[in-house]
């Protein structure tokens, strides 16, 4: 069958190259898709960070259906459906202690919208109404919104959108190679870089700083760990200052890094947690922030007629949406998902470090079941010796993720050690290939 290609404008994609070369996935099961050709593809990536229990999973299909039928839209504003509190409440049960309070959102990108607004938010609600400013890092992914992108720290994602929001600064990241290349796990040094928030506190003082924002594993820029003792740190200064502290865990949500949030695995709780992608196993477009109750209880003020909170979306808690989640949670909770990564850690960074003696590899990062393989460049040619082995391994059937010169497996939680080793295999082949 041919299909027009013409009129969709692809998001993060090179538009023209795929157009010549396309990699159409056509349906998927489990571990794997087939493309419009019929031909099976290991996906080693999570489709994109999200396919946690894997493709096409029976409860989560059949709840979407169901639910469906029964009610398909419901309102939020001034309304609600039982489902969406159903739902807030299983996810407190296994949110870190303290984190007691949940606003739905329809991606990851809302829901840092929302919790940056939340903290702006609150610290008014207090009488600290001078605190506006908003602290991202260097090499952060926030989504794609302006808020996302003005406290992220991707200079493609920035570089083409003007100024942006005003009163956002960066603190340093994390990524030291030349003491931590080819760590197993947190890397050993830099907590000390958790200090350069200090050299923001004295630029522009802490009353006019709202919150700091940080992916506790920042993913999409290549997979970067928090050396040990970074995050504990960060939590230090912020309560120091009365700066409120966001985790991105969008990524990191729902057994990543081999707990159901890498808070839990750190052993660090935030203020604010943004959600999305695993919380619906990418079935359905969902999001949501976690606070503490503080955060909530600062806005129950005033007549009980007003709205306390001027903010939310049509889809906030959409019916369907609710269901996946619901239908997912107790499928990871059935399965024991949540903390399988760290089962597999020991053994899926063994294999993925075994990749150190190839040519142009020049650092490994891994924890639970997500890793990095950072790539020399090509002098001249930035990303395309890593674009190179992406393609390399879809064409021999497994699909990886491809920042910049960087490959990220995130392979779905229910890989087996075989299909581990056939994409570790597969991956060798391509950068011997690529050389």
């Amino acid at each position: 069958m041919s299909i027009d290609l013409d009129a969709f404008w692809m998001p993060f994609t090179a538009n023209r190259q795929f157009k010549k070369e396309p990699r159409l996935l056509a349906r998927a099961d489990g571990m794997y898709y087939w493309d419009d050709g019929g031909r099976q593809v290991l996906d080693a990536a999570s489709g994109l960070w999200c396919v946690n229990a894997g493709h096409n999973r029976a409860p989560i299909v059949k709840a979407i259906q169901t639910q469906a039928a029964e009610l398909d839209f419901a309102p939020t504003f001034q309304m609600g459906h039982p489902k969406a509190f159903e739902l807030a409440a299983a996810l407190v049960k296994i949110a870190p202690p303290g984190m007691e309070k949940v606003f739905f959102t329809n991606s990851g990108s809302e829901s840092v919208e929302t919790a940056l607004k939340m903290a702006i938010a609150y610290h008014r609600a207090r009488g600290e109404g001078t605190r506006t400013r908003l602290i991202g890092r260097e090499r952060g992914y926030h989504g794609v919104n302006f808020g996302g992108i003005s406290v992220g720290g991707i200079v493609g994602n920035r570089k083409t959108f003007g100024t942006l929001l005003a009163g956002v600064d960066h603190i340093r990241h994390t990524h030291d190679p030349a003491r931590n290349a080819f760590s197993v796990g947190q890397p050993a040094f830099g907590a000390e870089l958790a200090d350069d928030l200090e050299r923001l506190v004295a630029l522009h003082d802490a009353s006019t700083i709202a919150a700091v924002i940080v992916e506790p594993v920042a993913g999409s820029t290549g997979v970067l760990l928090p050396p040990v003792g970074y995050l504990q740190r960060l939590r230090e200064i912020c309560d120091r200052h009365g700066i409120l502290l966001i985790f991105d865990e969008v990524i990191t949500g729902f057994g990543r890094t081999g707990t159901p949030f890498g808070a839990l695995t750190f052993g660090v709780t935030p203020d604010l947690m943004t959600l999305a992608k695993g919380i619906t196993n990418g079935c359905v477009p969902m999001g949501a922030v976690l606070c503490q109750r503080k955060i909530h209880d600062a806005f129950m003020n005033g007549p009980e007629h007003l709205i306390e909170f001027a903010h939310g979306y049509t889809y906030s808690a959409h019916p369907l949406a609710c269901a996946a989640a619901l239908a997912t949670l107790q499928l990871y909770q059935d399965e024991g998902l949540l903390t399988r990564a760290g089962e597999l850690q020991a053994y899926f960074g063994e294999c993925v470090h075994a990749l150190k003696s190839e040519a142009n590899v020049i650092d490994i990062r891994n924890i639970g079941l997500v890793a990095g393989i950072e790539l020399q460049p090509r002098p001249g040619d930035p990303g395309k010796r890593a674009y190179d082995v992406f393609t390399d391994c879809y064409r021999q059937g497994v699909m990886v993720r491809v920042t910049g010169d960087i490959i990220a497996l995130s392979p779905p939680l229910i890989v087996q050690r075989a299909q581990i080793d056939h994409i570790v295999d597969t991956l060798r082949t391509a950068l011997r290939r690529a050389a």
